[in-house]
């Protein structure tokens, strides 16, 4: 059989990294109209089936996150989600998490939902081709936020979904995003950071999650998209990201960094710039945003155009896995 710790060292294969096409109903149909196409399950499903048959997707992406809808869907030939991805050598994955919602007791922060009847939910995606799940918990920096009520509620949650998944023998995706909304500096971000990692590894260790099992998925360390200052040089983002990342053990499998929302020029340079930093841990990447909306914005639902949107995606997923490939160059110097 195999095990949590196969699966995270097949999703964080040298070179490759992971396409985050999980959002939601709501949030997808928002971005199929800003692209004018119809939000409809069909066009929804067409997009996803866009993405996943995009050429040589495997020779950058060992994996795919995607929504409880999309999981659930066929190809346009019939063919399931999960077993298109299979076939394609793409771990396919789910994200379980049912959003970030108010706080009780805490103004102005969230708390991410999904707890609820988890373990069923798990069972069901794995008996359906599910290899490995997500779960989001977000934190935004302003004079008093995040808290520690805060910090500790959704590294919790954070912890139970993990360990619910490794016993499902699913590989857990653990995200807690430090957004990039604000005016805070790199130096305040990378604080943030360090203290949200360390109470997401204490309730880890509470649970016994097996870190050999699971992929971190974090923000990059960097100055706030309000701030007035100059943005960080790629090479001031790696150092702060790799030295709060020293906080993890070694047998962690894996580090697949989000993009926040950075364009996708700014999130390669980053990732390429970490290469250099010696871990012992892969750094790659699992971008959503970055790699998936050129392709929307290529195709915006025209059937002639659905090689231009393939097209569009795979040269961003080139450079991702271009900029990871770099680790291995640099060590061979």
């Amino acid at each position: 059989m195999t095990t949590t710790r196969q699966i995270a060292r097949q999703m964080t294969t040298f070179g490759k990294g992971i396409l985050a096409a999980d959002e939601s109903i709501g949030t997808m149909s928002s971005r199929l109209e800003g692209a004018g196409v119809n939000p409809t399950a069909q066009s929804r499903r067409d997009y996803r089936e866009l993405l996943v048959t995009a050429p040589d997707l495997a020779n950058g992406v060992s994996g795919i996150i995607l929504c409880d809808e999309t999981l659930n869907q066929a190809f346009a030939d019939g063919t399931p989600f999960p077993e298109a991805c299979r076939a394609r050598g793409i771990l396919p994955g789910i994200k379980v998490d049912t959003g970030a919602k108010p706080c009780p007791g805490l103004p102005g922060e969230t708390i991410t939902e999904g707890l609820d009847g988890l373990t069923d939910r798990l069972a069901g995606y794995a008996k359906i081709g599910a290899a490995f799940a997500k779960w989001r918990a977000v934190f935004t920096i302003t004079g008093d936020t995040p808290s520690r009520g805060a910090i500790v509620a959704n590294a919790s949650a954070l912890a139970r979904y993990a360990a619910a998944c490794q016993e499902a023998g699913l590989v857990p995706i653990v995200e807690p995003e430090v957004l990039m909304a604000g005016t805070h500096g790199i130096g305040q971000c990378a604080e943030v950071t360090a203290a949200i990692h360390q109470t997401v590894r204490e309730h880890l260790a509470l649970l016994n999650v097996d870190l050999a099992g699971i992929v971190l998925k974090p923000n990059m360390v960097t100055e706030g998209s309000e701030n007035p200052g100059p943005p960080s040089s790629p090479e001031e983002v790696a150092a702060a990201t790799v030295e709060v990342l020293r906080g993890w053990p070694g047998d962690l499998a894996g580090v697949a960094f989000l993009s926040g929302g950075q364009p996708p020029q700014r999130a390669t340079a980053n990732l390429a710039a970490m290469q250099s930093h010696d871990t012992p841990w892969p750094l790659t990447f699992s971008f959503g945003r970055a790699l998936v909306s050129p392709a929307l914005a290529a195709w915006h639902g025209d059937e002639e155009l659905v090689g231009d949107g393939q097209a569009a995606l795979s040269a961003h997923v080139a450079a991702s896995a271009a900029a990871v490939r770099l680790r291995g160059q640099l060590q061979s110097v």
